[in-house]
C-alpha cells in the first residue's frame, strides 16, 4: 500500500504574484517541509492558461491574468521546484480529470492507502481535486493538510474545510 502527496497549484502567480496574499507566501515552508518528511509519492498540479485567458469562462469570472503558460507566475515556486521530481499535471481548470484517472490507474497497479493534498487554493482547486479524487477513489481516504493550504481569504479556507469534513475529506492541523 502507498501514500500519495498532491501538491496544488503552489505556483508563483497564487503565491506572491498577480493573485497571491500573505496566507499563501506563510504556507511556502510548511509544504516544503511535509514534502521532505512524505514517505510516499509526491506529484504536483500546475494550474496553467494560455494567451487567451480573458476570454475564457474563468477570464470573465475572474478578470486577473494569470499562470499563463511560460511565464514566471505559471512557474511552481522556487522552494519547492527543487523538491519535485515528477512532471507536474497541468491543469486548465480547477479540478483535474487527469489526475484522477492517474491516480486510479495507480491504485490499480499498487493500492494507495491515502492521499494527501496541500496547496493553494483550499476554497477553489484543493477542494475540487479533493472532491474530484473522491469521486474516482471512493474507499481512499483523503485527507487535506489544513495548515499547508490557504484560501482566497481565511473566512473562504475555512468554509472550504468545514465543507470538505461534511463530504468525508479527513481534515489535518486545523487551528
Amino acid at each position: 500500500m502507498q501514500d500519495i502527496l498532491i501538491v496544488v497549484d503552489m505556483q508563483n502567480d497564487f503565491i506572491d504574484g498577480a493573485l497571491g496574499t500573505k496566507e499563501a507566501v506563510a504556507i511556502v515552508p510548511k509544504v516544503a517541509e511535509k514534502i521532505r518528511n512524505f514517505s510516499g509519492k509526491v506529484l504536483f498540479t500546475r494550474d496553467t492558461h494560455e494567451e487567451n485567458y480573458m476570454e475564457t469562462q474563468e477570464g470573465k469570472n475572474l478578470p486577473v491574468p494569470h499562470c499563463i503558460r511560460g511565464t514566471k507566475g505559471w512557474e511552481i515556486c522556487d522552494e519547492l521546484e527543487a523538491l519535485r521530481t515528477e512532471v507536474p499535471i497541468d491543469k486548465v481548470t480547477f479540478g483535474s480529470a487527469e489526475l484522477g484517472s492517474l491516480l486510479k490507474e495507480e491504485n490499480v497497479k499498487n493500492e494507495i492507502n491515502s492521499i494527501t493534498l496541500v496547496g493553494l487554493c483550499t476554497d477553489i482547486c484543493v477542494i475540487s481535486n479533493a472532491m474530484l479524487i473522491k469521486a474516482f477513489l471512493p474507499e481512499v481516504k483523503i485527507i487535506v493538510d489544513a495548515a499547508c493550504c490557504a484560501g482566497v481569504s481565511p473566512e473562504s479556507h475555512r468554509n472550504a474545510l468545514d465543507a470538505m469534513k461534511v463530504c468525508q475529506i479527513e481534515i489535518e492541523n486545523e487551528f
